[in-house]
């Protein structure tokens, strides 16, 4: 069946998750952080992944929101940076409005010119997303944002991805979900989704039983390359 929904990750996807760290190390608060600001990105991302998967784990469930400041607390006492809470308030407040990556205003745009429906399946609280979109102007180019809060559990849980299928009453064959994130990206491939990996990184392939049905380095031509699915 052709596509009609484009659904689309949203951490490291469509937003630049290193965009925080980059911009605190550009201003005179973030000044320690000027030749470290890409260690503390890297460490801050990998803790927040790690705790949203032990908590789904453990059922020991709390919101984006606070795995977003736990991963970051660890990350400042293993740079040794702990001790600056002016620094942390900046960051947090930075990740609240992180920027696009600079091809997707004009992907959504395209995408829903050509009668796809756009829409984002994230782990962020709703206020989160809100604040995000809203920051890059594109929150009139995306249809819904999906948050697990609604269920409760952090993807790749099937029960994520069983949120586009209620809102939209539609057969998974007919989305192409889309993530930076290889483990999401194998997540979605299992439960049935076309799935564009986004591998801006140039990582190899996760060794999950499921892989993408395609791999691009970044969003500029999925407009072009949609009708492929």
């Amino acid at each position: 069946m052709p596509i009609t929904h484009c659904i689309f990750d949203a951490y490291g996807t469509l937003f630049d998750v290193a965009g925080a760290a980059r911009a605190a190390a550009a201003t005179p608060q973030g000044a320690a952080l000027s030749q470290h600001w890409a260690q503390l990105a890297a460490h801050w991302r990998a803790k927040q992944l790690e705790y949203t998967w032990l908590r789904a784990i453990t059922g020991d469930h709390a919101d984006f929101q606070q795995v977003t400041q736990d991963g970051l607390d660890w990350s400042l006492e293993a740079m040794g940076l702990d001790g600056d809470p002016a620094l942390r308030a900046q960051l947090l407040d930075l990740y609240r409005t992180l920027p696009a990556y600079p091809e997707v205003p004009a992907m959504l745009q395209a995408l829903n010119a050509a009668g796809y429906t756009c829409a984002i399946l994230s782990n962020g609280t709703p206020q989160m997303l809100s604040d995000a979109v809203t920051s890059a102007g594109i929150d009139g180019q995306l249809d819904a944002l999906l948050s697990i809060e609604d269920v409760g559990i952090y993807k790749p849980a099937r029960a994520v991805y069983d949120m586009v299928r209620t809102r939209y009453d539609t057969n998974p064959d007919e989305v192409l979900f889309v993530s930076s994130n290889g483990w999401d990206a194998a997540g979605a491939s299992g439960y049935g989704f076309n799935v564009l990996w986004v591998n801006r990184a140039g990582q190899p392939v996760d060794r999950m039983p499921h892989k993408p049905t395609r791999t691009e380095r970044d969003l500029t031509n999925l407009p072009h390359f949609i009708k492929e699915f």
